[in-house]
Parts: C-alpha cells; structure tokens; sequence
C-alpha cells in the first residue's frame, strides 16, 4: 500500500498509512488542491478585508438601511422612558445625557463595533455564530456526529493553535470533559436565542407605537385610552373610528409590516438606505438646531462628573432610570446579527461617520431643549421639533420604525434557521429569500406568530413605558451572553493577553449586571413579558434537542453492525428492485436500526441504495465540491453506499432533483476514484495537530485505530485529480504503479465505466425517498417528568411540525415511510 507524506502551510503532517504495516518515513510533498490551503486559513480570516474603497463604500451605503433602523430610532423613546415622572432637577437632564453619551459609547461603539464584530464566523455574526465558532475549536456538541472529515472542509478555519497554547488546551479541554460547562454554554445559547426571537415581538410594537404617537401632537383627540370622539382627521387617516386610535393605527401598520415579509429583503439595502439616511440627517439637524436656540450648556454633560451627580442626588430612582437609559444601545443585537452581509471596515465606516454623529445630537439637542421646556418629557421626540418639520418628520419616523423592525424580524428569522441546523428547535419551513444574500430568510409559521406576539403585546400595554421595559430586558440579558462567549473566545482562538480579557470581562460584565438589576427591579412592570416568552421557547428547544440527542445515541447504539448488514443483503428472499433508494437517516456512524425492520417488513432493496445522512457543520457554509462523503457499505456488487452531505448552518437544501443530480455526480467521482486508487486496500490519513481528538469518531461503524483516521476514500473530491494523486503515489504502490506506468487493465477501465453507467441507468429507472418513521417514548421505567417531556410535549412539537420530505421539498408520489418504535 502506499505511503506518503504532506505537510500543509499551516506545519500540520497529514501521514498516508497502510492498515497492516507501520508508517514509512517519506519526503514531505506540498498539496496544490485548495481543501488544504484553504484549511490552513487563520479562524475570522474573511476576504472581504481585501475589498476594494468603492465597493466599502457601497456596502457602507447599504449598512444604513439595514442595520441602523433600530439604534436610529431609539430617540422615540429614550427620554420618556428614562423620566417616567417627570424631570425631577434641570441637572438631572445633564446626568441623563451623559449616562446616554457613554452608554453609547461603551457598548455600541466599543464592544460590538470594535471587538465582538472581529470575533466573527467567517463573516457571520450573533450568539449562535459565536457558538458555532467555539465548537469548532472544542467539541461542545451536545450531540455525537463529529467526523475527522468535517475538520478538512476548507471553510473549516481551524488554523493553528493560538500563541498561548496553554490557555487555550486549559479552555478546550474544560469545554469538552466538563459536561456541567458543556450545559451551561449550551443553555445560554439557548437563552439568548429566545431573547432575540422575544425581542422581535417587542421591538415593532415599540418602534411603531412611538412613530404613531406623534399623531397626539397634531390632533391630541387621538388617544390610547377610550374615546367616543369621532373626527375629521380620522376619516383623512382611513375612517377609523372607534376606540384606542393610536394603539388600532400601530396594530394596522405591524399587520402590513409582517405582511410585507414574504416578499424577503433582498433590495432593501438600496431601497431603505435613502430613508434611513434622510432620517438620520434629520434627526442630526434637528437636534444641532435645539442645541443652538435652547441651551448650548448641555454640551457639559461630556464631562463623567455629571453622573456622579446624577446618581447622588437620585439614589435609587437615578439606578432605576438605567432602565430607560440602556435603551439607546437597543439593536446592537441585530447589527452583530446581520454581520454577514456586509464587511467589517464598512459597518465601522458608517457607523463613526453617519449613525453616531446624527443620533448622539439628537439626544444633545432633546436635553437642550428639555432643560426649557421640561414639563414635555413624556413627549420629547415630537415636541421639540419645529412644527414646520412635523409631517416630514412623522413620515421619516414611521417608515424609520417599520425598517428598523424590519432588520430585528430578519434576525430573529436567521437565529431560528441558525438553531434548526443544529437539531435545537421544531422543523419549520425556511425560505431563502435572495439568490445573492444565502442569509435572506423568510419562515411562514414564524412571521405569523410574531405578528401575533406584536399586536397583543400593543394592545395590551398601550404605551412604549411598559413595552421598553420588556424590550430592556431582552437587549442586556443577550448583551451578557454575548461577553461571557466573547471571552469564550478571547481565550480559545484569539492571540491576547490574558489581562486585556480579563480588563473586557469585568468591564462590561460588572456594567451591564447594573443595567441587568435596574431593568429587574420593575419587572413587575412589563419586563415579565420577554421572560414569560423566552421561557417558553426555552421550554421548545431543550425539550426537542434533548429528545434528538436521546434518539441519536439509541441508533448510535443499536446501529447495524456490518457483518449483519452483509448476512441481511445475502438472504436468498431478498428481491432487488430497479431504480435508486435513497434511504433517509440522521446517523452518520454506520446503518440505523430501522433498515433491518424494513427487510423484515418488506425483503427487497433498490438496485442501488445509498443511506444518506443530511449533517450540519458549524460553519455558514459548505462548497458543493465538498458537500458528499461516501463509504461502500459492502464490496459485493450489492451497491450498496452510505452518503454523508454537509451543509453550512446558512445553506439551503437543494431541490430533490437537484439533490440527486449533484449526489449521483459525485458518486461517480467515488466510484472512479475508488476503483483506481483503493483496489484491494484501505487507506487511511492521519491528521497530526497540536489538538488532540478523541477516537472511534469516524464515518464507519466498524472499531478504528485509537488515533483519529480519516478515510482517502471518504475524503476524495472531484477537486483532487488524478495527477494530484499520482504525485503523492509511493512506487512501491502496485495500484498507483500500474497507473502512473500507463499498464491500467483495459478491462478495470471498462469495469469503472460499466459501474458508473449502471448507477445512472437506475437513476434513470426511478428515485425513491425512504424515511425512516420513528416514534419515539420513553422507557416504561422512566421518571414522570421524563415522561411529560417526550411522551407529551416532543410528541406534540413533532405531529405539528414540518416533516423530512416536506424540508427536503420531495414529491410525495416518491416517498416510502417506514414505521418504528423507540423507547429511550
């Protein structure tokens, strides 16, 4: 067998072994395919740092419209939510205002804008996506479908190790063996995931219902409390009569909001850009004019000393008003989420030279104003704006408020994709919006219970100071979750100290928990709301990735050992159809316990039957070069395979046809390269890192060496040629011998040609889908609360969720279901 050795750019040595003799010492050949150049990338290395000034500049333009609704329009609110009583000292206004100033500051600009956009994945952003960047470095996965293949894929991005080795093995290793910390990283995730998905509730009803109100100032009959005035102006707005106008007139415009959402955002960066621009010049504008005519001596509250005072004087109400202070920071989250479709140097752009000039003089000119007029408080926004600008500004604020919405429903749209893919909520039916942005995402049954969500909550509350306190609650509670896994990553990937990690975690961990406690205090008051939800969409995910990791380990279990699968495939009564079985299964370690059940059933099988795997990586995204791993389950000419396809978390599923199209081509790949490279041995690679794996990890079934093996004939690609492989061949191969020395059997080569043309005339015969039907209970001996869990509410999400045909869009005339029972 041959043996050979290749060192990547990165130093790693990737060894060819023969199963039955020892590792031969060979010179080093350097590998010209791009798996591994590719796969020696440093972790967060993007290509969009390359990018040219005009198109940073482009992507700048679009930031606008898509990211900074939501910061952009928190001058709605911010004053009437932090003085709920009214503006107790004119200095007050001062402590405010500089509380806002480096709230602002600290949080937004610093921590997301400088730090948390640089510890992207691969140019994706959010709480998942730095869970997805942490298990590529350390095996948090709840569930236990790792592969040493999935480590080659070149978006990989593992990279070497960091300079500070020692940190980082101390990390890992804690992460991997510790399962109490393996949990808790887990349920975090978890957590700020329904806070996102919560905070898409409450950021419309918020965002509108401030818009709306300024209708109050030109027509003050317009009230959110019951009224039998029946007026002209409403007639104008639509002939809505009746009771609570405000709050009817935001629940009709969230209704076309959550309407418009089918269409997708695909042009909405060109076509909100403008809007948010001229809201953003506005509010900038008018703020510099309310500075100038009111009192220019705000410009004292840059000085920290004015919060010193801010807190002395109000004591406990000063710490309970950071709950209405921390609502300039709101859409963070969402900038961090939406990451993906713009670079970092564009966002930083925008974000110094358009967003932070025109909203840190918004509230400038609002306290100046304020420091005059302070009995408008509950109003700011509306009131200290000229009255020639109200129309416009009324306009600019509610399509300002509908796009700012429209970047949080987006969010939380790609955060349940995200966690879909990595078995942690219900199946749902995801629509990829856009054929440019792969994270442009529309999910039906979503959508609708968010509109739900916003209308009560609307209706229910009334006015934005109940809504803002919810709508805190959610953005600090996920901005704490975002800096425990930042410095996740501080200490697993990046190269600093350990004292600038430690200087980031007590800084905002200590100032965010104070935000935290403010927001608490008055959770009596609303911010019950996000925590009522999120803990019932935490009820949905634990429950449904606990019943998967349960039901994965009893397949990995009870799997089919090969030497059964051989004796099942040998059985005299065994009819062979004509056509291709694609045979669905979750396992990706060897045959799941249902194939014996269907022979048993029914004894026949598909001329070919491939056992295919659908395994998400935790990477954005999967070349369709490398999507498919194959094994042959037995050498007879039962053709039989397994098949692994890969796909990336923001990868959309194909269509059926073109699913087998792209499996059969690369099976034919498989097939040749088998037949020329792996005639009668096993070969096996071993990846040496600095990372140790762990073994028995690998694509088979069968028992593997202690050390972490990969399989050449697993791993080969249509972009690894013939020369490529003929380069790396020993001499002593016979195999690769007889191909380098032009002696191949005429009759091997018909032989390969014959199976590849075989493959496609069953293909051509038919494709039928076969799902294995599982229903899963648990043990008669089970816990009661065991019981509750899969036998009731697993039981309840799985009948009303999406099933596997209908996520793979398979014609229903094509699926065979076959039916069993598992007690976990």
């Amino acid at each position: 067998m041959a043996q050979a050795s290749d060192r990547g750019s990165n130093g790693d040595e990737i060894v060819v072994v023969d199963l039955d003799g020892d590792i031969i010492d060979m010179p080093a050949v350097q590998r010209q395919d791009s798996l591994y150049m590719d796969a020696t990338r440093a972790a967060g290395a993007s290509h969009r740092g390359q990018d040219s000034w005009a198109k940073t500049l482009r992507l700048a333009f679009q930031c606008v419209g898509i990211l900074y609704g939501d910061i952009g329009t928190s001058p709605l609110f911010v004053y009437s939510s932090t003085f709920r009583n009214g503006v107790g000292h004119p200095d007050d206004l001062l402590g405010a205002l500089s509380l806002v100033i480096y709230s602002f500051l600290l949080f937004t600009i610093i921590k997301y804008v400088y730090i948390a956009l640089r510890a992207n994945d691969d140019g994706d952003g959010g709480t998942f996506a730095l869970y997805t960047l942490i298990s590529r470095h350390a095996k948090v996965s709840l569930i236990p479908n790792q592969q040493a293949e999935d480590e080659l894929v070149s978006k990989y991005n593992r990279g070497k190790p960091p300079a500070t080795l020692r940190r980082a093995l101390w990390m890992k290793e804690m992460l991997e063996t510790n399962k109490a910390v393996k949990i808790s990283l887990f349920l975090i995730t978890m957590l700020a995931t329904a806070m996102v998905i919560s905070d898409a509730v409450l950021t419309p009803a918020i965002s509108v219902l401030s818009a709306v109100g300024g209708l109050k100032e030109k027509a003050p009959y317009l009230t959110t409390e019951d009224d039998d005035k029946l007026t002209t102006f409403l007639v104008i707005l639509g002939g809505l009569v009746g009771l609570y106008e405000i709050v009817w007139i935001t629940v009709g415009v969230l209704v076309v909001l959550f309407a418009i959402q089918r269409y997708g955002t695909d042009k909405v960066g060109y076509l909100f850009a403008p809007i948010i621009l001229l809201w953003l010049l506005l509010i900038g504008g008018v703020g510099m004019y309310n500075l100038i005519k009111y009192d220019t001596g705000v410009l004292r509250a840059f000085n920290l000393k004015y919060i010193i005072d801010y807190f002395r004087r109000n004591k406990k109400k000063g710490w309970v008003s950071l709950g209405g202070i921390l609502l300039c920071f709101t859409g963070t989250e969402a900038l961090f989420a939406d990451l993906g479709y713009f670079s970092i140097r564009s966002i930083q752009l925008s974000f110094g030279f358009g967003l932070v000039p025109s909203v840190l003089l918004a509230y400038i000119g609002q306290a100046a104003y304020l420091r005059v007029h302070p009995e408008d408080v509950a109003n700011t926004f509306y009131r200290s704006t000229p009255s020639s600008l109200f129309w416009p500004t009324f306009i600019l604020a509610i399509a300002a408020s509908i796009i700012g919405s429209q970047a949080m429903i987006s969010c939380a749209f790609a955060t349940i994709s995200h966690s879909q893919t990595l078995g942690c909520f219900p199946r749902v039916k995801v629509l990829h919006t856009s054929r440019q942005y792969s994270g442009q995402l529309y999910i039906p049954e979503v959508n609708y219970l968010l509109c739900l969500g916003a209308c009560l909550v609307t209706i229910g509350f009334k006015t934005t100071d109940i809504i803002g306190e919810a709508h805190g609650i959610c953005v600090v509670l996920v901005m704490i979750i975002t800096t425990v896994l930042l410095t996740i990553v501080m200490l697993l990937v990046w190269k600093i100290s350990i004292w600038w990690i430690a200087v980031f975690f007590i800084v905002f961990m200590s100032s965010e928990s104070i935000y935290l406690t403010a927001v608490l205090y008055r959770f009596a008051h609303g911010a019950y709301v996000p925590v009522a939800m999120s803990a019932v969409l935490m009820v949905v995910m634990i429950v449904w990735h606990y019943v998967h990791v349960k039901k994965y380990k009893f397949e990995l279990e009870q799997s089919v050992p090969r030497d059964k699968v051989k004796e099942l495939l040998g059985r005299r009564d065994i009819q062979r159809v004509p056509g291709m079985g694609l045979f669905y299964t979750e396992l990706v370690q060897g045959i799941p316990p249902v194939f014996p059940h269907l022979i048993e059933k029914i004894p026949s099988i598909h001329s070919v039957l491939i056992f295919v795997s659908i395994k998400h990586l935790p990477i954005p995204t999967v070349d369709t070069s490398e999507r498919f791993l194959f094994r042959q389950v037995d050498r007879e000419d039962y053709k039989v395979f397994q098949c692994v396809a890969r796909y990336g978390y923001r990868d959309p599923f194909e269509e059926a046809k073109e699913f087998v199209d792209a499996l059969v081509e690369h099976l034919q790949y498989y097939i040749r390269d088998v037949n020329l490279y792996g005639m009668g041995c096993e070969t096996m690679i071993v990846k040496a890192s600095s990372y140790h794996s762990t073994p028995a990890e690998s694509f088979g079934s069968q028992e593997k060496p202690s050390i972490r093996a990969v399989y050449a004939e697993e791993m080969l690609t249509p972009a690894e040629s013939f020369s490529e492989h003929t380069i790396q061949a020993s001499s002593r191969s016979k195999s690769f011998a007889k191909f380098q020395e032009g002696k191949m059997n005429i009759v091997e080569m018909m032989k390969i040609q014959q199976e590849q043309q075989g493959i496609l005339e069953e293909v051509k015969k038919g494709v039928v889908y076969i799902f294995g039907e599982s229903d899963v209970v648990a043990e008669p001996h089970s816990s009661l609360l065991k019981k509750i869990i899969v036998n009731y509410i697993y039981s309840f999400l799985r009948k009303n969720s999406r099933n596997g045909e209908k996520m793979l869009s398979i014609p229903r005339s094509q699926v065979l279901k076959v039916g069993i029972s598992y007690e976990i």
